[in-house]
């Protein structure tokens, strides 16, 4: 079957008999939210709480996106889930969601492309949809950056969300002998995941002067002996078929190598934690305006306080508007949840007074000293 040309979404060729039996259903509804992690999720709730229809699509094989791999306890009150683990989170938002007869769960399915009209393609392993709502809200998250020096398409390569996939997912444990390079609050919470796992970390590295994550992450690691070089980086990685050992390097004011510094470390494999970059491909097909904002990862869109874009029904939430963490991303995605209630039923005073308290919630939350970048680069895409 050749499905045709419909609505501005592009043709799909017959290419095998499993492509032949593949479905195609056109999709409607209140909200789709596109992600289905801390962000996706909690919008989906507060919207279905007002009695919308949403859609909710992810691509991986369960919701929870980040919070899936995520063992440490969080901060914060009851309502931002202080003292519960990233995994026990996720398991009580997808549970809240499928206490909603309204909204539907779309898991494996990605959504591919943004076409006339605003209608969605989504395709999964047997169907195809295109899909179109009254207010879209997109909480795709972002992606690992990596790095460039000789010896870094090694297998033993690999980003720090690749190292939680495999032990905190399916139980895989990297390597025996960790290098780990960037102490932002993944590289430290990684370190100490792996150190749960019995994986000897030889060290962190951070090429700026002061580690970039939360102190307490940083004591954990330091109890069991791991030192913490500040003001290093990796120069190269060492092996024939993969990872044998790396050489760090300490760097000036400048961040250059200091030549005579060098030091070899054995190891097995290197972890990657160098940041984060939003992703923003969607928005760009939606045609939403974005502003180079290093604070906040990089590209990222601009958007009212209420997280509506330039794009009057298009709505954002959690790493893809800016590069923060997962309690964040769980308001962001009420008060987004909210807005797209105003915008789908109009502007009712509860909905109204419940978006003003998260708004302040979320100042509230963001008054921490960590949080000074972010709030530097909020002020660029604020309009």
């Amino acid at each position: 079957m050749v499905i045709e040309r419909q609505r501005g979404l592009p043709e799909i060729p017959s290419l095998s008999p499993e492509k032949e039996r593949m479905s195609r259903e056109t999709l409607l509804a209140d909200v789709l939210v596109i992600g289905g992690g801390p962000a996706g999720l909690a919008a989906a709730i507060k919207a279905a709480q007002f009695g919308l229809n949403i859609i909710i699509v992810e691509d991986h094989y369960k919701l929870g996106g980040q919070l899936i791999k995520q063992t440490h306890r969080f901060f914060g009150s009851r309502e931002l889930f202080g003292g519960l683990r990233g995994f026990q989170i996720a398991q009580i938002l997808e549970r809240q969601v499928k206490e909603y007869g309204n909204v539907r769960v779309l898991t494996k399915t990605y959504a591919y492309g943004v076409f006339r009209d605003q209608w969605v393609g989504l395709i999964s392993e047997n169907s195809v949809y295109e899909a179109k709502a009254k207010c879209y809200i997109l909480a795709t998250g972002a992606m690992e950056n990596y790095l460039a020096f000789p010896g870094n398409d090694l297998p033993g390569v690999i980003g720090a969300g690749g190292a939680q996939t495999l032990m905190n997912e399916y139980g895989i444990r990297p390597g025996k002998k960790a290098l780990i390079v960037g102490a932002g609050n993944v590289g430290l919470i990684v370190a100490y995941q792996l150190l749960q796992a019995g994986v000897r970390v030889k060290a962190v590295l951070e090429i700026m002067p002061q580690i970039g994550g939360w102190f307490v992450h940083a004591a954990k690691i330091a109890r069991y002996g791991v030192p913490i070089l500040l003001q290093h980086t990796i120069k190269e990685v060492l092996g024939k078929d993969s990872v044998e050992a790396a050489i760090i390097v300490k760097v000036d004011k400048d961040y250059s190598p200091i030549p005579g510094t060098e030091r070899k470390i054995e190891c097995d494999f290197v972890l990657l934690s160098a940041g984060l970059t939003p992703d923003t491909r969607l928005l760009s097909q939606f045609g939403v305006k974005l502003k180079w904002v290093p604070e906040l990862g990089g590209l990222v869109p601009l958007r009212t306080k209420y997280l509506e874009t330039t794009i009057p029904n298009v709505l954002v939430a959690g790493d893809m508007s800016g590069i923060e963490e997962a309690t964040t991303a769980i308001i962001e995605g009420w008060i987004a949840g909210l807005t797209a209630v105003v915008k789908v039923l109009g502007p009712k005073s509860e909905v109204l007074r419940e978006r003003e308290r998260l708004l302040k919630l979320l100042k509230e939350y963001r008054a921490a000293p960590v949080s000074e970048r972010v709030k530097r680069g909020l002020k660029r895409v604020i309009i």
